[in-house]
């Protein structure tokens, strides 16, 4: 069937015609992008919840003119952002990103420098009123960044040597430094320490490009870690049907630009592995003929992926390219021969495909194509790194958002569902790569969280969180949604209800790009779509307690609770403490509750601070009266992690409880990181 675009024809664009292709695949997908096509199918969904988003509480579609205005308005008061959040004299902040709500409220991701070296693992995200304003912080390292030393004991040689051997040990080929170990401040696996980041090219095993981050202990020698900067998969090109693509016209020919979409341009490698390619191009405005064997067929299919990506990114969630720029990456098509994958990669800020066994299977579905896109989005957001639970969470972000598409694009020939690449038969007998309603189904990934996942493959860790944006879209349970049959299990046996996949896509993406940091883990992944929700509906809402029982439901976190008890209301709002300043307080609003609170009102406290005995820490009841819970104890030990039994059975139960802080002592410094009350 046809589709029709919503943009008008411009005298330089116009739509050219073109034919997706229908092909059978093998492998395993990993990362890839797309876009929307032809319209029939209505896809069905959970009812949502009742309440709707509180008004201003939605990021607004920015023009890329008006994000670097934020930009420079954020640039322009790091300084004193960064001794607002009682950052150090050798720390200094810079911009990354910024998004802005519709209330005002402003969120500007940062990464940090110390005495001049990256500090990796050091990125932050501060929320406030202002670009220059910092009302709240979510950081990636809860330590200190103070280095014994910024002085390296080991030469430059020794970490280059440990990479190629890392490269070696996967099996690579042609490997070599790509990039110089350069000195940086490690601080994403614990104490701060000054190390090497060296990065080697060459090809993986597979033939997918390289690009391996080996991070050594500069005064050790120790590897801290590695990761792969190239996020690959495989799949094969889906029968998309005769749609519209967006082309601009040169003279009398014709060449695959998309100048709607920033620009976005699609090359074809024909079988080379390096460099641009060239730009599909030719005399008319009509592009393949749904065969692999013209090669115009698969760039077709990837730039109708690209297009629906952006469209979705843009139309959903006020998002204009990748980097919220407006700038466009672009495709190459054909990479290599037989080449049974797909790949993102940062460097080029572009998606490659392959053509698969045969060279007959182009890589380039809907949903594979979406997620590859998604990793170039989570590389400029929330920057999660590509390796234990932070892995997972990336790679299931891809997943979720390539589905999102699927649904986004509303194309009868490929009906948006919870499987992923259930068109490229990759198992050669009909059953898709991924279930996100039970994703132990593909006999690899894993379907609730346990504390040994971070060790595992990152596509195969990621089942979880695909886990639970499925139950929090759908809910448990058996259901049929657009003709395909989910019966999704939880952890614990208990139901889950579902909000609507509208809802669950909005939180996961503020949660990404407002809450998520590089080195975030499942139970990060939880605190920050539950402070994603609060903002958006109320941390009394029905959406709120949904998070909370689709989390349990996959074995983070405990469930909402009702009825007589065992029911938690928590904040997990950053604020920071200020150094030898005044009291501050962050507040939670009890609700549904009957009578007085408990006699054993548990009162869980966690504050990152780097001297826990400056502290005075109180529970404020509704009316006032005040509940110390501790007072300048602790000495020099860091951060206060506690749960504290309170007699508030003289309370009423219902109102606003208050975590009253204060610094009362000067030099440390430290934030509230959340806390909870819970009614046994």
């Amino acid at each position: 069937m046809r589709s029709r675009s919503s943009h008008r024809r411009t005298p330089h664009t116009t739509h050219r015609r073109a034919a997706a292709v229908a092909l059978a695949g093998v492998a395993a997908l990993i990362a890839t992008a797309v876009q929307s096509g032809t319209a029939t199918a209505a896809p069905e969904q959970t009812p949502a919840a009742a309440s709707k988003a509180k008004p201003g509480s939605e990021s607004v579609k920015l023009t890329p003119a008006q994000r670097a205005a934020l930009i420079r308005e954020a640039d322009a008061a790091k300084a004193a952002t960064a001794k607002d959040l009682g950052l150090g004299a050798k720390e200094k902040l810079v911009v990354r990103d910024v998004l802005k709500d519709g209330d005002g409220t402003v969120h500007v991701r940062y990464e940090r420098t110390y005495d001049g070296l990256p500090v990796l693992g050091g990125d932050l995200v501060v929320q406030g009123d202002s670009a220059g304003q910092a009302d709240s912080v979510v950081k990636a390292t809860r330590a200190a960044v103070k280095p014994a030393t910024t002085t390296a004991k080991v030469p430059a040689a020794k970490a280059e040597q440990q990479a190629l051997s890392a490269a070696k040990a996967e099996k690579a080929e042609g490997a070599d430094v790509d990039r110089a170990p350069r000195k940086v401040i490690w601080a994403a696996g614990g104490k701060p320490v000054v190390a090497y980041e060296t990065v080697v090219g060459g090809l993986q095993h597979d033939g997918t490009p390289q690009e391996l981050h080996v991070v050594t202990d500069a005064t050790t020698g120790e590897k801290l870690y590695e990761w792969e900067a190239v996020h690959n998969g495989t799949g094969n090109t889906v029968y998309s049907g005769t749609v519209d693509l967006t082309t601009t016209q040169s003279g009398s020919t014709y060449n695959l630009t998309d100048g709607a979409r920033g620009g976005h341009k699609t090359y074809n490698l024909n079988r080379g592995t390096s460099g641009t390619g060239t730009l599909f191009s030719g005399s008319d405005d009509v592009w393949g003929n749904g065969s692999p064997s013209n090669l115009e067929s698969a760039a077709a299919d990837a730039h109708y992926g690209a297009a629906l990506t952006w469209d979705y990114y843009k139309n959903v969630h006020g998002r204009s390219g990748i980097r919220g720029d407006g700038v466009g990456a672009y495709s190459r098509v054909h990479y290599g021969n037989n080449y049974v994958n797909a790949f993102w990669s940062d460097s080029c800020f572009c998606m490659t495909y392959g053509d698969g066994s045969g060279n007959a299977n182009p890589l380039t579905s809907i949903d594979v194509a979406a997620h590859e896109m998604t990793h170039g989005l989570t590389s400029n957001t929330a920057g999660l790194n590509y390796s234990g639970e932070s892995g997972g969470l990336n790679e299931a972000t891809s997943d979720i958002f390539g589905s999102t598409v699927e649904f986004y694009a509303n194309n009868s020939s490929d009906v948006g569902d919870y499987l992923i690449g259930e068109e490229i038969d990759i198992n050669g007998d009909g059953t898709p790569l991924r279930y996100m309603d039970k994703p132990s189904k593909d006999g690899a990934s894993k379907d609730s969280w346990y504390s040994g996942i971070g060790s595992i493959d990152v596509h195969y860790s990621s089942g979880p969180a695909n886990h639970f944006f499925y139950l929090l879209s759908e809910g448990s349970g058996t259901k049929t949604i657009n003709g395909v049959t989910y019966d999704s299990p939880t952890s614990d046996g208990l139901p889950v209800t579902g909000i609507g996949r509208a809802k669950a896509e909005k939180i996961w993406f503020r949660a990404l790009t407002t809450k998520f940091t590089s080195t975030t883990n499942y139970a990060g992944a939880r605190t920050g779509t539950l402070a994603a929700t609060g903002e958006l509906y109320g941390t009394d809402s029905a959406e709120y307690k949904a998070v909370q029982d689709a989390w349990a439901g996959i074995n983070v976190g405990t469930r909402s609770g009702g009825g007589g008890g065992g029911t938690s209301f928590e904040n997990t709002a950053d604020v920071t403490i200020p150094d030898a300043g005044s009291a501050v307080t962050s507040s939670i609003n009890v609700t549904g509750r009957t009578g007085n609170a408990p006699s054993n009102l548990q009162v869980s406290v966690d504050i990152v601070h780097t001297w826990s005995g400056d502290l005075v820490v109180d529970l404020v009841a509704p009316d006032g009266t005040v509940y110390p819970l501790r007072s300048r104890t602790g000495g020099s030990a860091d951060n206060i992690n506690e749960t504290y039994t309170v007699n508030a059975s003289a309370e009423t139960a219902n109102g606003t409880w208050k975590l009253r802080v204060q610094d009362m002592a000067r030099y440390d410094t430290g934030y509230i990181s959340g806390w909870k009350l819970t009614f046994p």
